[in-house]
């Protein structure tokens, strides 16, 4: 039944029609030349009476009759094709639905069947590979194995452990000569052995972040710079409380010894190990994946726990550089025989300079750029020290070996 109207919806006939249509297929150089028609199902009349040519569909379309020298396949019966993999479509407006554009699926979401309307999002731990396929996201550490920038950094610390533990050995050997003994070889030696796993703690942020790792990377570093920095807090001390006690019946004399300066290194230690026990035990790091800061990768790092606690332990190492740089200026023109002090206040010069210049780069970088920026800090700061205080006697004691002598530490003490 087919119904015409007008615009306005009013009804003007009603027309019964039988289900056999003839279906003309009219050429676009037919209609431009004379309007040329011809049959394609075989059928040349709409009479009602006609009855269909076989069993079967309702309409049986002849391809033959339709393709031509210039169309090469049967024309589609929507304005636009099927969207691909990857695409979504998106209606026009003011156009029937059956004409739509098809527009790629945005970052983050695919679309894994053809001639779809919406797209979807993969999950956290996923990414779109080519808009069409949800695949697991690659993970982001500083590897041993990948990253030459870790690989150089192991490659850097090795050599300093070998320095550090080679300068160990000179002081060892020569631990009876002038130059080691005014130096209080007591302290030298823990300075060397906290320097050595200062070098050691870099390797606990490489390789995937892992529970144990997490735990003790932090606290192990600040321990350990704390007993070295304590360890050049009281050399200097030691230092400066030695030359104030020269004159008989001074003040300064009675708390010249071996155990002040030990206590003193222990005294300031413990703290630290108290500030990372509190820390352990209140708000332990701990490792975690973090899917927000990139969108195609996911970062294992660790969660420090307590931004207060790790800025508490780092504020409290930075205290006692500050002192022992104070104590090492004041003693800065001591006899130059004995004297460490302007030795040490060259290392804790460089010792401050490289932790401030870490707290914005550390602030302002992301990622594994974060462990690289603390990495460097640790190797800086360590190699200043070990300079600044212990190349100066390698090379009198390996190079100079004639200034290596009792009589002329006392000539120029005098003098």
């Amino acid at each position: 039944m087919v119904r015409y109207g007008r615009h306005s919806g009013e009804l003007m006939e009603t027309l019964e029609v039988s289900p056999a249509f003839a279906v003309m297929n009219t050429p676009a150089s037919a209609v431009r030349a004379a309007a040329e028609h011809r049959l394609v199902n075989g059928a040349d009349t709409v009479s009602p009476a006609r009855p269909p040519k076989k069993e079967g569909p309702d309409m049986d379309v002849e391809k033959a009759e339709i393709l031509s020298d210039t169309r090469k396949e049967v024309p589609v019966s929507m304005c636009s094709e099927d969207c691909p993999l990857g695409f979504r479509r998106m209606m026009k407006r003011g156009i029937h639905r059956c004409c739509f554009e098809c527009v790629q699926c945005p970052e983050g979401e695919i679309s894994n069947e053809t001639d779809k309307g919406l797209c979807h999002k993969c999950s956290e731990e996923e990414w779109p590979n080519d808009h069409n396929q949800c695949v697991p996201k690659p993970i982001e550490f500083l590897s041993y194995g990948n990253d030459p920038v870790s690989l150089t950094v192991s490659v850097i610390s090795v050599l300093l452990l070998v320095k550090t533990s080679a300068i160990f050995c000179v002081f060892i050997v020569f631990r009876e000569t002038p130059v080691v003994k005014a130096n209080n070889q007591n302290l030298s030696f823990i300075l060397l052995v906290s320097i050595f796993l200062s070098f050691l703690c870099v390797f606990l942020f490489l390789g995937r972040p892992g529970p144990i790792s997490c735990m003790f990377r932090q606290t192990c570093f600040g321990i350990m710079f704390s007993v070295a920095v304590s360890a050049i807090l009281a050399k200097t001390i030691m230092v400066y409380m030695a030359f104030k006690a020269t004159k008989p019946g001074n003040f300064w004399r009675k708390y010249i010894g071996v155990k002040i300066s030990n206590s003193l290194v222990l005294l300031c230690s413990f703290i630290q190990v108290l500030i990372s026990i509190i820390w352990l035990l209140t708000a332990c790091p701990f490792p975690e994946m973090n899917t927000d800061l990139y969108a195609d990768k996911i970062l294992i790092q660790c969660n420090e726990g307590s931004m207060l606690a790790f800025s508490i332990l780092l504020g409290y190492m930075g205290l006692l550089a500050a002192v022992s740089f104070f104590v090492a200026f004041l003693a800065r023109n001591l006899p130059d025989s004995y004297n460490e002090a302007k030795y040490i206040t060259f290392s804790m010069l460089v010792f401050c300079s490289v932790w401030i210049v870490f707290i914005p780069a550390y602030m302002s970088v992301s990622g594994k750029n974060i462990v690289l920026v603390e990495i460097f800090a640790i190797i800086a700061s360590n190699l200043g020290i070990l300079v600044c205080i212990f190349t100066p006697k390698c090379y009198i004691i390996l190079v100079r070996p004639d200034l290596n002598s009792k009589s002329k530490i006392v000539k120029q003490t005098k003098t």
